[in-house]
This record gives structure tokens, sequence and C-alpha cells, in this order.
């Protein structure tokens, strides 16, 4: 039996993304074109995560629609929200399995290149280029909780803050849902009492390394797992290189790309 490609949808997969997509009736006069069906479209812009491949060289033979169905499709479900609602439901199901560890958080926020683009800027670390830069936030096994995109000139310590907000209510258990973890820890980057201060007020305690010291803290052992989820992120080329203009496109497919990561953890866990 062959191997499944990535871009592939099962139908246990799409029993989970189906509800959330928006359902768009056709009209009864003039009806026009019937739409590409979802399942296919959304398999296109999987392989265009995947491959990185520019939208206008989307294979035709592969029966997903042209790569502008799949942008326009991107970009109404993107309105729509339905990103953050799948990635919030993997969450709730990764917890309903006891697989989420919200004992701790790691955070990070490397530079993927850019091309152009409105929430980019010139990196001070990587010989001015222009740039963006993607902020993550896992579990304490790297599950990611939330991503976020800045330009490559933002701090990363400005962003620590707002990746803990943007953790979403997790679900998956009966009780109050979960959204804060009860640590976070973050490299010397991250190394400023203001911010520590900010972090406690959301009832989390900072776990940050200090400039200026010896290294051998020993959270390295643990941040890691932060350092991997970005492997695996992007390891999805489209996220290697920044292509897309509009940010609210590529924060799409930032979002996106969580979803298949939650997905093989919780494949792994049944």
């Amino acid at each position: 039996m062959a191997r499944a490609k990535p871009w592939e949808v099962d139908d246990e997969l799409w029993a989970v993304i189906e509800p959330l997509v928006p359902k768009i009736e056709r009209r009864a006069q003039h009806p026009g074109r019937k739409r590409h069906p979802d399942r296919l479209v959304f398999q296109g812009i999987l392989f265009v995560l995947h491959t990185g491949i520019a939208w206008e060289h989307l294979p035709q033979e592969l029966g997903f629609g042209s790569g502008m169905t799949c942008w326009r499709r991107l970009a109404e479900w993107t309105e729509a929200g339905v990103w953050p609602r799948l990635h919030g439901a993997l969450l709730a199901k990764l917890r309903s399995v006891n697989v989420l560890d919200f004992s701790r958080a790691a955070v990070d926020g490397p530079h993927p290149g850019a091309k152009g683009g409105i929430k980019t800027g010139r990196s001070p670390v990587d010989r001015g280029r222009t740039g963006s830069k993607h902020h993550l936030i896992t579990d304490a096994t790297g599950i990611p909780l939330a991503a976020t995109l800045t330009g490559g000139n933002r701090n990363d310590v400005t962003q620590l803050v707002p990746l803990l907000q943007a953790v979403p209510p997790v679900r998956g258990k009966r009780g109050w849902p979960r959204r804060r973890p009860d640590v976070v820890l973050g490299d010397r980057g991250y190394d400023h009492d203001k911010y520590r201060r900010l972090v406690w007020d959301l009832g989390v305690k900072p776990q940050i390394a200090r400039r200026g010291t010896e290294h051998g803290s020993g959270l390295g052992a643990q941040r890691w797992v932060v350092e991997r989820a970005f492997a695996h992120l992007h390891w999805f080329r489209r996220l290697r290189i920044r292509w897309e203009i509009r940010d609210d496109i590529h924060e799409a497919f930032l979002a996106l790309g969580c979803a298949p990561i939650c997905w093989r953890r919780l494949r792994a866990a049944r």
C-alpha cells in the first residue's frame, strides 16, 4: 500500500475540519460554476504549504483546482477565522487524551527571510536583511500552543506577553478551559525585569536566563522542545521564506502549519 502524501487529508482529519469551513449555498438563479470541493481545495493549500510552490504552478493534474481557486479559498477561510478554530479544536483533542502538558511552556523567535509585506523589518542580527519573525510558544513537550508574526526588527522580549495572551482557551476536559502554563521558559533574549513582572501579572512564573551569566543554566535541557517545534514548522517550505505580501495570508500559513504537527502528535498518542 502506497504511503499517503503529507498533504492528503484522511476521513478522520476531515471530520474535524469540515464543521469549521463555512458553507456557501449556491444561488437558485444564475448559480454559475459549481464550487470546487472544499476537501480538495484544502489539500491544494496544504500542497502549497508543504512544497512552497507558487500558486500559479499548482499542478492541475492533482485535482485540487487552480492555484487562484486555492488562494481565494485560503483568503476566504482566513477571514472566517477557520485556522485558529482548527488549531484550538486539535489542542482540545490533545488535552482530552492527556497529551498536552501545561506545567511549563517554552518560547522562541527565529528569523525567516521575507520578500515583502507589512510585518517586515531590517533584522539587527542578520546583517540588516529585511525579514519577518515567527514567534512560537509550545507546551512542555513541544506542541505548538500559539504562533505570531512580526517584523524582523522586533525584539523577542516585546512578544513574550502577546504570545502568552495568544494561547487559546483549551477545552477537552470537564471544568474551565486551560489557557496559561504554570511556567514559561525563555533564553537571554527575553531577559528584562519589566516583562518578568508582566508575566507574573498573568499568573505565570517566568524562568528566563540572565544576560552576562555563564552558559549552563540548565534551561536548554527543557527549552529544546520549542527549537524542535520550529524545525518541524519550518519543514513546510512556504514558511522558510515569506513570499506573501499580505501578512494575514502568511499568518494563515503559520497557523495552518501548527495543525499537522498537532495531528501527528494526536495520532501517535492513540
